[in-house]
Order: structure tokens, then sequence, then C-alpha cells
């Protein structure tokens, strides 16, 4: 009989990676989703196109009762929690619900699960951010320091549920402190993408300049593809850890901009410090600079992941690469991009924000 997994979030970045992996395995799926007016499953389209590869059941992490009905028609072996708001900056604009699916949310989701199947195993996608102002690298063991709401609900989830409800209740349950992940699927409002996304429309003349808060924010990125490996390795471990997934190189946030430039021969010389700084052309056009209008409210900036444990427990290994991570994106948005100005569903939109 084939392992069931139960996926939330599963229209997401993450999920949909998740979900194909999972199915690669031979497992079968279910995505729990919350319906939405537009089309959910713009990631998914390969796998819910007939015949459906996945089993959809909706809800909302809001609401217990549907979670405890889509557990029970799901059945699952396995779960993986990857719902959430998960965009720091919008969290200091929306604290409560933030608070109520990241932290709540997951709570019921565990309960429900529990109270059904005590033997499931279940995933839950913590954060980097959880770190904050700690001083890098960053492993299982450094303290955290929070300093978003974001990361205040993943913090006080992950002590309750995961740490509480494994010492109180012996749940196989465990956390992945996952530092940045990108693919081309991230969505735009995310700074990986929104850098990928402007630069080719600048590259196609459908935008003069990009503009972005603090470019000396170092992140440790890596490929989505290559973290949701990680997510399986850890519900098959005998007993439940928690990991640290990452690449163990940081970059800045300028230094990302010069790689996605560079992948679209467009490279980038900078001048000016602080919010005077901007990325010029070699002609001499003004194509970045800098807003406090996208810094955050409290700022973390330095991120760099020592995933070393998960390397010797999980055997896990980074595939992917910092260059061919950038280089994935811009190609995948310049092209879509480029095919859509071609069809006249693109129009140059040549206002400085982006």
């Amino acid at each position: 009989m084939k392992r069931r997994a139960f996926i939330t979030g599963i229209t997401g970045q993450d999920g949909s990676y998740l979900a194909e992996h999972l199915i690669s395995l031979g497992y079968e799926v279910w995505g729990f989703v919350r319906r939405t007016s537009l089309d959910p499953f713009v990631r998914l389209q390969d796998l819910v196109q007939p015949p459906c590869r996945i089993k959809i059941v909706y809800g909302s992490l809001h609401d217990a009762g549907s979670i405890r009905q889509a557990l029970k028609e799901a059945r699952p072996d396995e779960i993986y929690n990857l719902g959430a708001q998960s965009d720091v900056w919008m969290s200091f604009k929306c604290p409560d619900e933030t608070t109520d699916i990241n932290y709540h949310g997951f709570g019921r989701l565990v309960w429900e699960a529990i109270k059904l199947n005590p033997e499931v195993r279940i995933y839950q996608a913590s954060t980097s951010e959880m770190f904050g102002r700690t001083d890098p690298p960053q492993s299982e063991t450094s303290l955290f320091q929070p300093v978003s709401p974001y990361a205040e609900a993943k913090l006080r989830a992950h002590e309750d549920y995961v740490c509480g409800y494994r010492k109180k209740y012996g749940l196989f349950i465990c956390s992945g402190f996952l530092f940045n992940h990108e693919s081309p699927r991230r969505g735009e409002n995310f700074v990986t993408r929104k850098i990928t996304v402007s630069l080719s429309k600048i590259k196609l003349g459908l935008l003069s300049s990009l503009q972005l808060g603090n470019l000396d924010s170092k992140r440790d990125w890596g490929f989505a593809g290559d973290y949701v490996k990680a997510m399986h390795k850890m519900l098959q471990q005998k007993k439940p850890e928690d990991f640290v997934i990452a690449t163990g190189e940081a970059h800045t946030v300028r230094e990302f901009v010069e790689a996605a430039a560079t992948a679209l021969d467009m490279p980038i010389r900078w001048s000016g410090k602080g919010l005077n700084e901007v990325g010029k052309t070699t002609g001499g056009r003004v194509i970045v600079s800098v807003s406090k209008e996208f810094y955050r409210p409290n700022e973390v900036h330095y991120l760099l992941g020592d995933s070393r444990k998960a390397q010797k427990k999980l055997g896990w290994r980074i595939e992917t690469k910092f260059e061919e991570l950038v280089q994935m994106m811009v190609r995948y948005d310049y092209e879509r991009l480029e095919k859509m100005k071609s069809i006249g569903l693109v129009r140059a939109h040549l206002c400085k924000k982006s």
C-alpha cells in the first residue's frame, strides 16, 4: 500500500516541489487548499491535469473543523505543514493574522492529527528568521532571537507544539530550520523574484528601473527543489530531530542583483552609499536604486546556516549552486516575459517603482 502524505501549503513554492518529489517516490499525495477566487494551482498544473496525480481537500488552518474533516479523508502517514503567512514584511502589517495561521493554525493541525492517528509523523516548516540577530553561522544549538511577528509566531509553534508535544506525547514531530530557498516558483513579492522579474523587464524595455531596500542584508540562498528532499528525509529517521537546512554560503542582496544582471548580459556598477547608492549599466543609466520604503522595521542583517548535522545524519547535500540558482530564475522570467511581450500580453511600464 502506498504511503500517504498530507501537505498544507501545497500550492506554494515548497509545496509544489515537495508534491512532485513525493510522487516520484511512490506516495499518494493529498493537498490541503484554502479556496480562493483565483486559480491556486498555478504551480501544480502538471499534477492537477487529468489524470490527476494529487488529491485535493479544501479547508483552512483557521478552521479546526475543516482540518479534522480533511485528515479523516486523507488518513495520512506523514504530514508536512508548509501552510503559513510567509511574508516577513507583511507580518508587521498583519501580526494577528500571522499569529493565528503560523502558531494557532499549526496547533489546530497537530491536535487534530494526533487524535486521529498518534503514530503520524509531522514536519513543521520552521525558519531561519527565528535566529534573528544571532551571530552567524546559525546551527541547531544557536540562540533564537526573532525580530518579526512572523519569526515570533514560528518560534512559539516550535517551542509549544514541536518540542512540547514531542516531550509530552512522544509524538514524531520535527522542525526544519530552512534558510532562504528560492526558485522560479517563488512569489514575486519576495526580493529574489522581484529582482529577476524586474531586471528581465528592464532588459526587454518594459521597465526603467528597480527600487530595493537594504542591499547589505546577507542571506544563505539555496534552491527550493533541493530543500524539500531534506523535509522528507527528516520524517524517515528512527527518532524525530530538528535540522538546519542551508548552503553554508551567504550573499548580499547586492550580490544577488549583480548575479542576475550578469546572467542577462547587463553588468552593473555601483556608486554612492546607503540610501544614495545606485546601480548603473555600463552606459551609465541608473537601473537600481535604494528606497527606505523597502526596509523592514526590524532588519535581520546576516543569516548563514550550518547544515553539517543534516549532511551527516540525513545524507542531505546541496545540488544547486548560487550562480546556477540565479541563472535558473533569470532564464525562466526572461523567457516568460519575452514570450508575453511578443504576443502583446505585457506593455512597457516605465515608472521607477517595481
